[in-house]
């Protein structure tokens, strides 16, 4: 609980899988840091061990909001705290859910492990029904983080003691929220759903857990409270496929965001039946020449960089409506979409861009993590499958990016088949998207060919790009490391525009030299922009950064989200018409 006895972070973290028996574990926990690794020995998980400080969670021990707000490196860190199942919760199974925590985990209920799960950016989940007990019981969780091995990504957190350039506040341990939920002994484990507008059906494919066969799937969707299709399977073994029609075609669209309602439900046999709710909306996406299709008209992109950074909550937005306003403070900028950059965010903002029909690209914070031998594939990939599969049904989502500048560590190239393998992973995971194996450099096998360029010059950047729109040649960074094939292009990092007149601050950094006047900044971010904008060949552009992080002071608004210029003012230069739109 917080100081004035309310829930931190208390909406449902699961918007498209909810089911009415569930309870928040967020509020107050006690809390320990473990410099010398050493609370395994001396049982520290034991239900009686007390510890000797308390955390706010889901806020990480490095962010204010926690209560906390420790900087330095926490070699591992535990928490632990009571609970007492709901009198209702009879029968059935109790999951424990965790929406990150950062990096090696492992859980106790009640003094006995449950699970261990790796990845500090990625949801996981245990089944305890098995450790608990009647009356109160007890969670510890036990996590380990450095960031500065080489076998762990980190993101944009700083690997040195201070913030630094672009790397930021470390996030250790817990930083989203954790959570118990009820589910009968038969029920839904996962479902993916494929969106069929040519068709007027989703396509549906679920895994089930217990004794499912013999029971019935039934999904029923729903469109402005009506119902426009109910459609029934039966369940088999694990696992069941099938078909969702619907009456009335309404598509999902970049700013204006059609969706349905979707009801799950299981039963049948001698299990209680199983009842999730959830949405989705019906969008098409194709790649067709350098034209980026979405429902079969030709988008461009203007996508701003989203970082997912908070001044008092670090990587944990301090309100669901911090998430909700990010996106709005960027729609009213004239963009209509973000690389959600160096992190996997957390379900909560793609379920606002699915409302707000905002675009968003899916990307891992890969930095920090060595991928000069296959070592760093075995890292990487089975977080980067567990983001995919718990993202994969937003319809706000419409490319994935693994990973991000790949360059070369201590002299060493990167291993081609980490990116290889892992491209090929995700594409086997989903076939319906676009992605990228590595924005910027060094791309080995893409959907999609992009550059980052901060060149600050409008005119030298646009001559850059000119011999493309005639056929000539294609810019490409790295010459000597990648090659272009002909794939659909664009800029998908520019400008970072220093700005921060009147602050002192001797650590602010941004790209070039600063602007002396609000006119010329506005000046040249018209010129870069105007360049993409106005190229035949070029899908869409990404504008480095939405808000400042800390040092880094080349954002549209500040830190604590004040605008740094009249938002109409970008947002005319934004909005007009690209020349690659329909």
């Amino acid at each position: 609980m917080s100081a004035n006895g309310t829930i931190p972070r208390p909406e449902h973290p699961r918007p498209q899988m909810v089911r009415d028996s569930w309870l928040n574990l967020n509020g107050e926990w006690q809390f320990e840091i473990d410099t010398g690794r050493s609370g395994k020995q001396r049982e520290w998980f034991a239900s009686d061990k007390e510890f000797s400080r308390s955390i706010r969670v889901p806020f990480c021990p490095e962010s204010k909001l926690s209560g906390v707000e420790y900087k330095d490196f926490m070699s591992a860190v535990w928490y632990k705290r009571t609970f007492d199942l709901p009198a209702e919760w009879t029968g059935g199974r109790v999951l424990l859910h965790f929406g990150a925590v950062d990096y090696d985990a492992e859980v106790w209920i009640n003094g006995q492990s449950v699970g261990t799960h790796r990845g500090g950016y990625s949801s996981f989940r245990f089944d305890i029904t098995d450790r608990l007990e009647a009356g109160a019981n007890t969670i510890t969780v036990y996590a380990e983080d450095d960031n500065r091995t080489g076998l762990q990504p980190r993101g944009k957190q700083s690997a040195l003691f201070h913030s630094h350039g672009c790397d930021y506040t470390r996030t250790t341990g817990i930083w989203q929220t954790v959570w118990l939920e009820h589910v009968p002994e038969a029920s839904i484990a996962s479902f993916k759903l494929y969106p069929d507008p040519d068709n007027a059906c989703v396509q549906i494919e679920a895994k089930l857990r217990g004794p499912a066969a013999g029971c019935a799937l039934e999904a029923m969707a729903s469109y402005g409270g009506k119902e426009v299709g109910r459609a029934t399977a039966r369940i088999a073994g694990a696992s069941v496929r099938f078909t969702l029609p619907v009456s009335e075609v309404h598509l999902w669209q970049p700013g204006d965001p059609k969706l349905y309602d979707l009801k799950l439900k299981v039963s049948g046999g001698t299990a209680a039946p199983d009842e999730v709710g959830s949405y989705f909306g019906l969008r098409s996406i194709r790649l067709d020449g350098m034209a980026f299709r979405i429902n079969d008209k030709s988008v461009f992109q203007r996508l701003v960089l989203d970082q997912g950074f908070y001044p008092d909550g670090v990587y944990t937005a301090p309100t669901d409506e911090d998430l909700r306003k990010d996106i709005e403070i960027s729609m009213g900028l004239g963009f209509n979409g973000a690389r959600l950059h160096e992190k996997v965010f957390e379900e909560r903002f793609l379920y606002w861009a699915d409302r707000l029909g905002y675009l968003v690209w899916g990307e891992q914070g890969n930095w920090g993590l060595d991928i000069t031998t296959p070592h760093g594939l075995e890292r990487f990939l089975p977080e980067w499958i567990e983001a995919v599969e718990r993202d994969f049904n937003h319809p706000a989502l419409i490319g994935w990016c693994p990973f991000n500048e790949t360059w070369d560590r201590d002299g060493t190239k990167q291993d081609n088949e980490v990116l290889r393998i892992v491209y090929e992973t995700t594409k086997a995971i989903d076939s319906t998207r676009p992605v990228i194996d590595t924005s910027g450099n060094f791309h080995v096998v893409t959907d999609i060919f992009d550059v980052h360029d901060y060149d600050q010059n409008p005119e030298t950047f646009r001559a850059r790009y000119e011999p493309m729109k005639t056929g000539g040649e294609v810019y490409v960074t790295f010459p000597k490391r990648q090659t272009y094939r002909g794939e659909p292009y664009f800029v998908s990092e520019y400008g970072g525009i220093w700005w921060n007149p009147g602050q002192q601050d001797a650590k602010s950094w941004g790209y070039g030299n600063r602007p002396t006047t609000e006119e010329e900044f506005l000046s040249r971010y018209a010129g870069l922009t105007d360049a993409l904008l106005d190229h035949p060949m070029m899908f869409g552009f990404c504008y480095t950064q939405l808000y400042d992080v800390e040092q880094e002071v080349n954002g549209l608004y500040t830190y604590d989200r004040k605008p740094k210029f009249d938002p109409e003012a970008i947002r005319r230069i934004n909005s007009r018409r690209a020349a690659i739109e329909d």
